[in-house]
C-alpha cells in the first residue's frame, strides 16, 4: 500500500511523546451545522476528540459554548461517549457556534456565523484546565483564532508549555489571514493540511520550490517544523519527516462508496495522532489514517452514530 519516494524502513516509528499519559488537549470550535430540519454537532476539534476517545485516548476539548440547547446537546453527547467536559466553558452572552446550511438547486452552501461563543475562549480558564490534565499533545486549528480573545487563549496555552503541538490547518474563507497562519506555524511542531490548502499557502507566502513537496520543505525550514503531513484525498498522503525523508501512502485498492467527504480530514488527523501517541511505525500510521478517512466517507457526516463503527479498527490495530 505504501509507495515511499525515499528509502524509509517500514519499522521506523514515531518517537514516543506520551510522557505524561494518553491525554490530548484540543483547542477550538464546536459547531452545529443547522439544516432546515435538524442540527448536527461538529467542528474539527470536536470530531478529532470523538475519534480519539473511541480509540482509547483521553481527549480534553477546550472550547466555549453558549448557555443554550446546543450546549446541553453537546454535553450529553460527550458524557455518553465518556469524554471529559471540564474544558467546555459556558458563555452567558454569545451562542454556541453554528453554521447555517442553505440548500438550493446548486447544492449546499455553508454560512459560518460570526460572534459565536468559541470566539471568546477565556485564557485563564483554558490554562487552568490544561495545567490540571497535563496533556502530552496540543491540537489546534485556525478557525477559532479569528477573534483576539481566543487567539490570546491559544497563545497562553502553548507558549512555554513544553508540550508538542499539532496544527490542523482548515482554511475557511474569509476566516483566516496571513498573520494568523504565520502565528499558527510558529506555534506548531507538526502541521497537517490538504493539497488545496498547501497551494494557497504556497501562493500567499511565495514559497520557493518547483512542486508541492519542495514548497512544503521550504515551509518546514522557514518555521522550524518537525514534520508536515499533506493529504490528497483519494490520491493518498505525503509525510515529510525531520530528516527530510518523504513517506507516501498511495491510494487504497479497496473500492470506496462515497456518501460524503465531511470529516474525512478530521478522521485522518485523529488516527495520525493516535499513531504518534502509540509510537506506531510511521508508514503504517499513514496507511491506517488513510483507510479510516476513506471509511468515514462511506457514512453520512463526520461522526458515526454508533460506537460499533470503531470496533473493526480497534480489533485490527489491537
Amino acid at each position: 500500500m505504501t509507495d515511499r519516494k525515499t528509502a524509509v524502513s517500514s519499522s521506523h516509528c514515531f518517537p514516543p511523546i506520551h510522557r505524561r499519559g494518553d491525554t490530548v488537549a484540543l483547542f477550538g470550535e464546536v459547531l452545529a451545522d443547522v439544516f432546515p430540519d435538524r442540527s448536527v454537532l461538529g467542528g474539527a476539534p470536536f470530531n478529532v476528540a470523538r475519534h480519539l476517545k473511541a480509540f482509547g485516548l483521553n481527549p480534553v476539548l477546550i472550547t466555549r459554548t453558549g448557555n443554550d440547547a446546543l450546549r446541553a446537546e453537546l454535553l450529553a453527547v460527550m458524557t455518553g461517549c465518556g469524554m471529559e467536559t471540564m474544558g467546555v466553558q459556558c458563555d452567558p452572552v454569545h451562542p454556541t457556534g453554528r453554521v447555517r446550511v442553505h440548500i438550493g438547486s446548486g447544492g449546499h452552501r455553508f454560512e459560518i456565523l460570526t460572534d459565536q461563543a468559541y470566539d471568546y475562549i477565556h485564557a485563564a480558564m483554558a490554562r487552568m484546565v490544561a495545567l490540571s490534565v497535563h496533556p502530552s499533545l496540543f491540537y489546534f486549528g485556525t478557525l477559532a483564532q479569528r477573534n483576539v480573545m481566543s487567539r490570546r487563549a491559544l497563545k497562553t496555552l502553548l507558549h512555554g508549555s513544553g508540550v508538542p503541538s499539532f496544527l490542523d490547518i482548515n482554511l475557511r474563507p474569509p476566516w483566516y489571514s496571513g498573520p494568523t497562519l504565520r502565528r499558527s506555524l510558529q506555534l506548531a511542531n507538526t502541521v497537517k493540511l490538504n493539497a488545496d490548502e498547501m497551494a494557497v499557502l504556497a501562493e500567499d507566502m511565495k514559497l520557493a520550490g518547483d512542486n508541492m513537496i519542495g514548497q512544503a520543505r521550504t515551509l518546514m525550514q522557514d518555521y522550524g517544523l518537525e514534520r508536515m503531513l499533506i493529504t490528497c484525498g483519494a490520491d493518498g498522503a505525503w509525510l515529510i519527516e525531520p530528516d527530510g525523508s518523504e513517506i507516501r501512502v498511495a491510494p487504497s485498492a479497496r473500492s470506496v462508496t462515497v456518501v460524503d467527504t465531511v470529516g474525512a480530514g478530521d478522521g485522518f488527523s485523529a488516527v495520525f495522532i493516535l499513531g504518534m501517541m502509540r509510537a506506531w511505525p510511521v508508514a503504517l500510521t499513514l496507511e491506517r489514517a488513510h483507510v479510516f478517512a476513506a471509511t468515514i466517507c462511506e457514512i453520512r457526516g463526520a461522526i458515526p452514530d454508533q460506537d460499533d463503527f470503531y470496533q473493526p479498527f480497534r480489533q485490527e490495530w489491537k
